[in-house]
């Protein structure tokens, strides 16, 4: 058969066979005119060796398997010549691996020193000082919000929530301990709820800008980082940001950015099963989507729901703390249960 038709059939290119032709791995026969005749053997040889190559073995090093097959084995690796060149193929690509790693471990190392740098908030470019950075920088700096976001809707998914008690779910926090959501605490709680946080070298889910109320996580949790010792005079005995980002991938971010309180993990969404929180889906995942619970003596006192802008949220909370001061009921006011009330 002529060389276009026994490549046709190996599947490779007749430059590739001519190739293997040049280091003396393919010799087909001579026909008289001089034009080479290849034979079923010569089909076999290019495909073993196209094969052998597809697993990292260099051209150059298929020679011992097709000396086995010229020796009239069935298979090409049936010689210990042949496992001797897989043994060799292994641990060439292992030191290749190894190199790769060592060279992964470094970027990462550079990639986490610099993500937090800071605060893990990018510097302004020198030769603009004072102003803010291109739209095209605003997609990757996760600290602020790009230009255009779409605004949620109120679709009052929320509008059961004032008066239900939370429920007795036990979530992990970044700083190593647990809380109960239905025990904690005297006073107010301010508990953030967000979708997920971007962090430095993690891509967001496609599409993530277009989903309404999406984008936003982190300057939202600035804001509570920023105005926490504000909220705590104005009456939050505790701030708690959550979602459904494991413990791990949030204490990154709490270190990074920061935050003086706990966040909460809860990876199954169970809070909103239990209190039927809206949810949506991207990237393959259920997520939270963004509002928050003001809580007073186990129950939800306040929703803030649609939550928007994000970068602001920390203070329209703070503006609704101030006025709506907890203030004890006279005995002659309740029954003389004591009860605290929002005034």
């Amino acid at each position: 058969m002529r060389i276009g038709d026994a490549a046709r059939r190996a599947g490779v290119t007749v430059k590739a066979v001519r190739y293997y032709e040049a280091l003396g791995l393919v010799t087909p026969a001579r026909l008289a005119n001089g034009y080479r005749d290849y034979a079923e053997h010569d089909v076999r040889v290019i495909r073993e060796i196209k094969d052998l190559n597809g697993l990292g073995i260099p051209v150059e090093r298929t020679r011992p398997f097709l000396d086995c097959l010229a020796a009239g084995r069935p298979h090409a690796d049936d010689c210990p010549a042949s496992l001797a060149g897989y043994r060799a193929a292994i641990d060439d690509l292992t030191r290749r691996i190894d190199a790769l790693a060592a060279r992964r471990a470094a970027l990462a190392a550079r990639l986490h020193e610099a993500a937090h740098r800071d605060g893990g908030t990018p510097a302004l470019p020198q030769e603009h000082p004072g102003h803010a950075t291109n739209e095209g920088d605003a997609m990757h700096d996760f600290t602020r919000l790009p230009a255009g976001l779409p605004v949620p809707e109120d679709d009052g998914a929320c509008d059961t929530l004032p008066g239900q008690a939370l429920p007795p779910l036990e979530l992990p926090g970044t700083d190593g301990r647990s809380v109960r959501l239905d025990a904690l605490g005297p006073g107010r709680s301010v508990i953030y709820v967000y979708p997920l946080t971007g962090r430095p070298g993690t891509d967001l889910p496609e599409g993530w800008n277009t989903i309404p109320g999406a984008r936003g996580c982190t300057p939202e949790a600035c804001g509570f980082r920023d105005h926490h010792q504000e909220l705590t005079a104005a009456g939050a005995a505790r701030v708690h940001g959550l979602s459904g980002q494991d413990t791990a991938y949030q204490r990154e971010v709490a270190e990074r950015l920061r935050l003086p309180f706990a966040v909460l993990s809860d990876p199954g969404l169970r809070l909103a099963d239990e209190l039927r929180l809206p949810t949506f889906e991207a990237g393959g995942r259920r997520l939270f989507t963004r509002l928050t619970l003001i809580v007073l003596d186990g129950l939800v006192e306040h929703v803030f729901y649609p939550v928007f802008p994000p970068d602001r949220h920390a203070e329209q909370v703070l503006d609704w703390l101030r006025r709506h001061p907890v203030r004890e009921r006279s005995s002659a006011g309740d029954g003389g249960s004591g009860r605290r009330v929002s005034g």
